[in-house]
C-alpha cells in the first residue's frame, strides 16, 4: 500500500491524481492532501478521501477548515511549514508535488530529502532549484517520476533517466513536444489584443489559468526545457521543441543510429500519473487507448520564436546558468499574474521577463536561501517592470 500525499489536491493534476488513487484502494491511500485558499472543494475531498492530515496554504482560513472537519479524524494545519512538514512525514512515501508556482519549492525538497518517491509535477521547483533538488535526491536515494507528460514521455523512451549523459546509451536529443496552445500561427500583431479568457482556452488540455497562459506564451515549453536538462542532465543543445497541435505525441528521444522513440497517449493526465503512482508496473489509469485506425494525421512544425520569444529567453536563462532561470521564472509569475489581472498586455509578458533578466540582479544560487532571496528580488524588480508598461 503506497501512502500518498497530494500537495495542491484541488487542482486540474490533484484532481486526475485522485481519480487514479480512487480506482486502486487496494494499492493507494491518500494520507495528506493540501489546497491553496479552497476550504469548501479540500474538505469535501477530505470528506471522501479521509486523509490523516489537510493542509490549507493560506494561514487566515485554517479555522474554516478545523470547522469545516470538526467531524473527521483528521488533522488541519495551514502555512507552508505545516506542507514542508508533510512532504517530509513519515506516514507518507510517496509525494505528488503539484503546488503551482515556486511556492511548491520547499516541500518538493522536503520530500527528496526523505528518500521520498517524487511524483514531480512542479515544475517551477526544478527551474528555480534544479542542482539542489538533483543534489538531495542523489544523497538521499529519493526517486523522481516526472509526471509533466512531455518528461514523463522522455522517462518511458530513454533506457535510463541519466541515459543522455552516458555515452554508451546512443541517446543524441530530446524532442518535447508543443501543442503551440490557443493562438498556434497567430502573427506577433494579432496578439497584441488576446484577453485573458482565450488564453486559458487550451484546445487540448484542461489546465490551470497560470499554466494555461503560459502555453500560450510558450514559456511552459520553455520552462520544460530548463526541467529536462536537469532531470535528464541533457545539454541546452540536445533539447530540441516541435510543435504537435494534436498533442498525441507526448514527446521523443532521438538515437545515434536514427531512431526515434515516442510516447503517444490520450491528452489525459492520468496516464502520466498512473504510471508514476504504479512504477515499475502500468497500472489502469482510467484513459481511453488511443485507436490508430481513426487518429487521422499527426502534424509537426517549428515554433514561431518571433510570435512566441518567451521559448528563446528560457533557453538563454538556461545557458546563462547561475540565478537566471531563477529570475526568469520568478519575473513570468509576476508578469502573467498582471496579465491575468488586465494590468499587463499579452506581448508585454516577454517584455517584463526580458528587463528583468537585463536588470543585472545577483545572489547565491548555490543555496535555497539564497535562490528565496533571488526570487524575491527578481519580483521587486519584474513589479516595477509590469508597472512601467501598465
Amino acid at each position: 500500500m503506497r501512502r500518498v500525499a497530494v500537495l495542491g489536491a484541488t487542482g486540474s493534476i490533484g484532481a486526475s491524481a485522485l481519480d487514479v488513487i480512487a480506482r486502486h484502494p487496494d494499492r493507494f491511500e491518500a494520507t495528506v492532501l493540501s489546497a491553496n485558499t479552497r476550504v469548501d472543494e479540500l474538505a469535501a475531498l477530505c470528506h471522501r478521501f479521509k486523509p490523516r492530515r489537510a493542509i490549507i496554504a493560506d494561514p487566515a482560513r485554517l479555522a474554516d477548515l478545523k470547522a469545516a472537519l470538526s467531524d473527521l479524524d483528521c488533522i488541519a494545519e495551514a502555512g507552508p511549514e505545516a506542507l514542508e512538514a508533510a512532504a517530509g512525514d513519515t506516514e507518507t512515501d510517496t509525494v505528488l508535488a503539484a503546488i503551482v508556482g515556486a511556492a511548491g519549492m520547499r516541500s518538493t525538497l522536503a520530500a527528496a530529502r526523505t528518500g521520498k518517491r517524487l511524483l514531480l509535477a512542479n515544475k517551477e521547483s526544478v527551474v528555480v532549484a534544479g542542482a539542489l533538488l538533483m543534489r538531495e535526491v542523489a544523497d538521499n536515494g529519493a526517486e523522481i517520476l516526472p509526471i509533466d507528460s512531455e518528461h514523463n514521455a522522455i522517462f518511458q523512451c530513454l533506457p535510463s533517466p541519466q541515459a543522455v549523459a552516458d555515452a554508451h546509451s546512443g541517446v543524441e536529443r530530446i524532442v518535447l513536444t508543443a501543442s503551440g496552445g490557443p493562438f498556434r500561427g497567430w502573427s506577433r500583431e494579432r496578439l497584441g489584443v488576446v484577453t485573458p479568457e482565450q488564453a486559458c482556452a487550451h484546445p487540448n488540455w484542461d489546465m490551470g489559468r497560470k499554466i494555461s497562459v503560459d502555453s500560450a506564451t510558450l514559456m511552459n515549453k520553455g520552462l520544460e526545457v530548463i526541467e529536462a536538462h536537469w532531470l535528464f542532465a541533457a545539454r541546452p543543445e540536445q533539447i530540441e521543441v516541435v510543435v504537435h497541435p494534436q498533442s498525441i505525441v507526448h514527446s521523443l528521444v532521438g538515437y545515434r543510429d536514427g531512431s526515434l522513440l515516442a510516447q503517444l497517449g490520450q491528452p489525459d493526465m492520468r496516464t502520466a500519473l498512473a504510471y508514476g503512482l504504479g512504477w515499475p508496473e502500468r497500472i489502469d489509469a482510467g484513459v481511453r487507448a488511443l485507436d490508430m485506425a481513426t487518429l487521422g494525421s499527426l502534424d509537426f512544425g517549428p515554433p514561431d520564436r518571433h510570435a512566441f520569444p518567451c521559448l528563446d529567453l528560457a533557453y538563454s536563462a538556461l545557458e546563462q546558468g547561475g540565478g537566471a532561470p531563477t529570475i526568469l521564472n520568478a519575473a513570468n509569475e509576476v508578469a502573467v499574474s498582471a496579465f491575468l489581472q488586465r494590468q499587463l498586455g499579452f506581448l508585454s509578458i516577454p517584455e517584463v521577463i526580458a528587463a528583468t533578466l537585463d536588470a543585472g540582479l545577483d545572489g547565491d544560487s548555490d543555496s535555497l536561501e539564497g535562490l528565496i532571496a533571488l526570487d524575491a528580488a527578481a519580483r521587486r524588480e519584474a513589479e516595477l517592470q509590469a508597472a512601467r508598461r501598465h
